[in-house]
């Protein structure tokens, strides 16, 4: 059997078993079309050392590592299906390994950048405006706590009182942390929820503080009873309009991140946010150890007596 019998048996397997859209279907075909002209011997008869071969050429060439992992899957799967059909006794690709893509480190929100939307969010809660008391209590609360989105729109309304210096939260898999709650936030909660008692008051709806363990902190009259994540991605891109800065740079992930990047150039302990974050694992949380290299370079250069200076 050719080489192109095999390629066009494979493809025809991942158009019927799998669905694969024509787009992706010639990329495959590319990407394998290229392997076996850089191949010593047929399909049926090249081995590892020719795919290691294969890929180290991809490397001289320059090529990025997202496209030399993305021909190696390729040629993997194509030897995988003709060991699962009985074309050949072993994958001569099984063992070996894909290059490791580069960690993309999170797009954050500088700290001036942070400055500026908190700024305009409480400016404009000037007229004393529910909805822009509401923005503004959302906004210090996310960039106070690093909660998940999620988090924070379905904490119930009990949560958060004048005292309050932490909030019990319940994360993934329904795990509880507790996470410090700073005082310009709950100030900025406060003012929020005393609107939000006056508006309910003034439509004749009954609100007992010191039982709300029913309401959430964030009402909405959606199915799920509290404002949605969409929702508040809208009201932050309005309020990045307003501040002058770039909506697509504005989220309510964005804003985790520089929580926790933030926490970690000004000293804070790896472990310390990882606890607040709510990362089950300390790898999770390490896609942060690039602002702790540039903290421990800068104390070396600065601190260290024999630094130029």
């Amino acid at each position: 059997m050719s080489d192109a019998d095999l390629v066009d048996q494979f493809l025809e397997m991942l158009a019927a078993e799998r669905a694969r859209a024509v787009n992706s279907l010639l990329a495959y075909r590319r990407d394998i079309e290229d392997f076996i002209a850089s191949a010593p011997r047929s399909l049926l008869e090249v081995d590892a050392e020719a795919v290691r071969a294969y890929l180290a050429s991809l490397h001289k060439q320059g090529l990025k590592v997202s496209t030399v992992a993305r021909r190696l899957s390729a040629i993997r799967q194509l030897f995988l299906f003709m060991f699962s059909e009985g074309l050949r006794g072993d994958n001569p690709a099984k063992n070996i390994e894909s290059p490791r893509l580069p960690q993309a480190l999170p797009k954050i929100l500088s700290d001036s950048q942070v400055e500026k939307l908190l700024d305009t969010a409480e400016q404009a809660t000037a007229g004393g405006n529910i909805k822009t008391l509401r923005a503004h209590a959302l906004l210090e609360t996310l960039y106070a706590t690093g909660l998940r989105i999620s988090e924070l729109v379905s904490l119930p309304r009990r949560a958060v009182g004048p005292d309050t210096t932490m909030i019990m939260v319940r994360g993934k898999g329904g795990r509880e942390r507790m996470v410090p709650l700073g005082g310009k936030a709950r100030r900025a909660l406060m003012a929020y929820l005393e609107a939000l008692s006056e508006e309910a008051a003034g439509k004749g709806v009954a609100v007992d503080r010191s039982d709300t363990a029913s309401g959430f902190l964030f009402p909405s009259r959606g199915v799920e009873g509290h404002l949605t994540r969409r929702r508040v991605g809208q009201m932050l891109k309005a309020l990045a309009v307003d501040a002058g800065l770039e909506p697509s740079g504005v989220s309510p992930h964005k804003l985790r991140h520089a929580f926790a990047t933030h926490l970690l150039s000004n000293g804070a302990d790896l472990r310390a946010v990882q606890q607040m974050l709510g990362h089950a694992d300390i790898s999770t949380t390490q896609i942060y150890t690039h602002v702790l290299e540039e903290r421990l370079k800068s104390l070396v250069l600065t601190k260290h007596p024999l630094a130029d200076g």
